[in-house]
């Protein structure tokens, strides 16, 4: 090991980390031959006391979900039971080595949790250090698994190392990476002296370090394969040097120069993805190899034998070999591989030699990978459940059941998260599929796509399209079609068409009749027909009782149709229930989706501190999943509670929002986040002009109606009445046709302050009165301030002071520090003396998010385990947080912690 000193230093304090218990992970990349396994494999030497578990990718794994975490991990599998009973289901499950999955099909992130419960328990007793080589090649269930584990090591005696190469796309940017670049020329000299056994000239040094960049495994075979006088410049360098090809291309020589059975051998191994030396060795038996066969390929440095393993010497020289064979000697090799493997727990491997080695459909092959697809499924290996129905399909002559795969193949790659790739697969099997229900199926996973990451007007057209095709022969999918193209032109402008309606139909079902009225809210969104998506959204809830539900289905589409209509008591009953069913099932996507769809009402309502705490644990799972898009929602909300509360972070909140907004794809909720930026802008403005060229900008409906007093007021502060009135009649007649209590309030509020002399109090008055039927404290209090003002310059301090008192309340419970401050002076002009609620709070002890999360679980009564489970982390790291709370606020016992004001 040469030149590397600040590599190892680095790699170094990772153990270091492991031993005192602080968690760190370090993810090294470089190119092909830089040196990155020689770091990990010295790593794992130097380990010393840790305890030092290692895998490395292999490419041909890749299509086996969780096959690399099975090899990790097999050292601690006997530790399985200690884990939380789901948990340790979800994993054995993923595993293979039990059947006890717990009730239906696994979440994944249930099974990333248990693998980092898991190692937790295991570091508890020995600090322990994970090596993982080539993470490039791991299958995507095992390279996700490791990466949420690696995110989350802080407070373990846990280390991280995985390698991988420059351009593997790992969604790793948030986690500490170390660059693995060529030798320096002094390393380069040291390198070639010790195979020269002398001294090498500089111009052996400049040129050899020219013609590999300092490539570690690159200088490492220019050094055998040169003769020693030619390194020792005895004798010239020749013109072509040996690695003219590269590295790969000079395995691939070695390669070649063996005899047929050494061969044999090696494509053997290059091919199998178990490293089991009885499985390569078997294989390469029923292909005419023998004993001296086997013996030749070890000789050749190309391969070795190490206990029951084989190992590469190096991943290129497996690309190499495997590459440089022609197809019928790959299709033999993976058929001997496939014979080899009979255990019942090999079947998944066994499926995919079987299908490497078909040149034509086969249905006994199929057969397998559909079984293989739906165990991946049931376990959360998506993206492999995906590649097996996808292989399925190319190995299927009938175009029907080609088509239905593809389509199996679609789903399963959506759910994965790779909706490039679902919109792909779903394509495809629009071609060929002629059933009306799996082609309705298909239209609208393919729509889901399009929304997310294309064109909303597409999606919409697909959408009534097929509705219209399959309306004959299934109403009930017509209708579902038809309601998510209504809730598209309820929040998009969109050109007119075919009139959803045309396909509620006569549903008789609970389930159906509540899709028909959300379709019906939706159109009359659309059509700002207030009153009726009002009575449609009850009635909707009142169906939803009775019906099953599901975040990308019916209850999203019901409490988004409910926040727009403003009925905040509908919207608040279905997303706690999403959130309480995600929470049970464990299904941290679906927890994500509800505490930030639940947000709006939290801030409507004037739950601000839950509002808060929601998105903090949020964006902790969005950031867990290493898809930044998804903590944008949550780093919205955030920014917004730091404008409105003046806090000192805000600035550094929008900062964060920004740089995501600006990066990141965002789906459906991009309008939503756009809005809300704009909003936070407006509110942080240093003018009131600046703040209205924000509001301005504004196009979500919803969003617009939440900040409808916030635009009002500003637009008159800066001398627009015209826009002040055009907002103010929106949000009258959006009250006129809802009901709402509020938005009259607000309209109210808005006439006063568009009016003159007495009319302006008397407006106010009614504003105040009409808060009164709504649960939007908020605005209530903000036209109480209004009110209170008012009274004041009108020298009526004693009326002014009850409305000043109860707006500055309702400021203080919820944090709105600017807003109370206006309300404090206001009561000291009007003769009453006001100071802080609490004026101790700002010598408070400062938590961290993470310690204020778990600090208010433990005050509600969560145990460590469930606490751990809510936030997705091992309980070690609630523990470790907790003993921080502890310390910071100066308490020693959960009972205290429960006393305490967290905020």
């Amino acid at each position: 090991m040469v030149g590397r000193a600040a590599e190892r230093a680095a790699i170094g304090a990772v153990l270091e980390a492991a031993r005192r218990g602080d968690g760190a992970a370090l993810v090294l990349r470089g190119e092909p031959g830089a040196g990155k396994s020689v770091l990990l494999a010295d790593a794992a030497a130097s380990a010393g006391d840790l305890r030092v578990l290692r895998v490395r990718g292999v490419e041909s794994e890749s299509p086996l979900a969780y096959a690399a975490l099975h090899r990790l991990l097999r050292p601690l599998l006997r530790d399985l039971g200690a884990l939380p009973r789901r948990q340790a289901a979800a994993l054995g499950a993923a595993l293979g080595v039990s059947d006890e999955a717990d009730e239906g099909p696994v979440d994944r992130f249930v099974v990333y949790l248990a693998v980092l419960s898991l190692l937790s328990e295991a570091s508890a007793t020995t600090a322990t250090l994970v090596v993982v080589d080539d993470v490039h090649w791991l299958d995507d269930a095992s390279r996700d698994a490791l990466l949420f584990v690696a995110r989350r090591v802080d407070g373990e005696r846990l280390g991280m190392l995985l390698g991988a190469r420059d351009d593997a796309d790992l969604d790793d940017a948030d986690l500490p990476t170390l660059r693995v670049t060529g030798l320096d020329p002094e390393a380069v000299r040291t390198l070639l002296a010790e195979a020269a056994g002398g001294t090498v000239p500089d111009v052996v040094v400049q040129r050899l370090h020219s013609r590999t960049g300092g490539n570690a495994l690159a200088v490492a075979e220019l050094a055998d394969a040169l003769p020693r006088d030619v390194l020792r410049g005895a004798a010239p360098l020749p013109t072509d040097l040996p690695l003219t090809g590269g590295v790969e291309a000079a395995f691939l020589e070695r390669y070649r120069a063996l005899s047929a059975g050494a061969r044999t051998v090696l494509l053997v191994a290059a091919a199998d993805d178990s490293g089991d030396l009885r499985t390569v060795e078997d294989a390469a038996r029923t292909l005419g190899a023998d004993e001296a066969a086997l013996a030749a390929a070890e000789r050749s440095g190309l391969v070795a034998r190490a206990g029951g393993r084989v190992e590469m010497r190096h991943p290129l020289v497996r690309s190499a070999v495997y590459a440089g064979a022609t197809t019928p000697e790959r299709r033999a090799v993976h058929r001997a591989l496939a014979d080899a493997l009979r255990a019942p727990q090999d079947a998944d491997r066994r499926a995919w030699h079987r299908a490497a080695a078909a040149d034509r459909p086969d249905e006994s092959v199929v057969a397998e990978l559909e079984a293989s697809a739906r165990r991946f499924a049931e376990v959360g290996g998506h993206e492999a459940a995906s590649a097996a129905w996808e292989r399925a399909a190319e190995l299927t002559a009938a175009p029907d059941s080609r088509s239905r795969r593809l389509l199996h193949a679609a789903s399963a790659a959506w759910t994965g998260g790779r909706p490039e790739r679902a919109g792909t697969l779903a394509d495809a099997a629009l071609l060929g599929l002629t059933d009306p229900a799996l082609r309705a199926d298909a239209a609208l996973l393919r729509a889901r796509v399009e929304w997310n990451t294309g064109s909303v007007p597409v999606a919409h057209r697909r959408l009534l399209s097929e509705a219209a095709s399959v309306a004959p022969h299934d109403p009930s999918r017509a209708r579902e079609l038809a309601m998510f193209a209504a809730s598209l032109a309820a929040t998009t402008h969109l050109a007119a068409g075919p009139d959803p309606l045309a396909f509620v139909g006569a549903p008789t079902t609970p389930h159906d009749r509540c899709v028909a009225q959300v379709l019906r809210a939706f159109v009359h969104l659309s059509r700002l027909e207030w009153g009726p998506a009002v009575a449609a959204v009850r009635a909707a809830e009142a169906d939803a009782a009775d019906t099953v539900l599901d975040r990308d289905g019916l209850l999203a589409m019901l409490g988004l149709a409910a926040m727009h209509v403003a009925a905040d008591d509908v919207a608040q009953r279905l997303h706690d229930r999403l959130l309480a069913e995600a929470r049970e099932a464990g299904a941290l996507i679906m927890v994500l989706y509800a505490l930030t769809r639940r947000g709006a009402v939290g801030l409507e309502l004037g739950r601000w501190d839950e509002l808060a705490q929601d998105a903090r644990e949020a964006l902790s799972l969005a950031e867990a999943t290493g898809r930044r898009g998804l903590t944008a929602m949550p780093l919205a909300w955030l920014a917004l509670l730091g404008a409105l509360r003046d806090e000192t972070d805000a600035a550094a909140r929008l900062s964060a929002l920004e740089a995501v907004v600006a990066a990141e794809p965002m789906g459906t909720t991009a309008a939503s986040v756009r809005d809300q930026l704009l909003w936070t802008r407006a509110v942080g403005a240093d003018s009131p002009s600046v703040a209205l060229h924000h509001y301005e900008q504004m196009r979500h409906g919803f969003a617009e109606r939440m900040v409808a007093l916030d635009r009002i007021e500003t637009a008159v502060r800066a001398g627009r009445r015209d826009l002040a009135e055009r907002w103010t009649l929106d949000i009258a007649r959006f009250a006129e046709g809802t009901g709402s209590a509020w938005a009259a309030a607000v309209a109210a509020h808005g006439r006063a302050i568009l009016a003159e002399g007495a009319e302006v109090g008397a407006g106010l008055a009614r504003a105040v009165a009409l808060h009164e039927g709504s649960p939007r404290r908020v605005d209530a209090a903000r036209t109480r301030l209004a009110y209170g003002e008012w009274l004041r310059r009108e020298r009526r301090r004693v009326d002014a002071r009850g409305h000043l008192r109860a707006a500055l309340q309702t400021f203080e419970d919820v944090g709105a520090e600017r807003w109370a401050e206006r309300a404090r002076q206001e009561l000291r002009a009007s003769g009453e003396r006001s100071r802080r609620r609490d004026e101790a709070t700002a010598e408070a002890p400062s938590l961290t998010p993470t310690e204020l999360q778990v600090a208010q679980l433990v005050a509600e009564g969560l145990s460590t385990r469930d606490a751990a489970a809510r936030l997705f982390v091992s309980p070690r790291t609630v523990d470790f947080h907790l003993r921080n709370v502890f310390a910071k606020l100066g308490i020693t016992s959960r009972a205290e912690l429960a006393r305490v004001a967290l905020g």
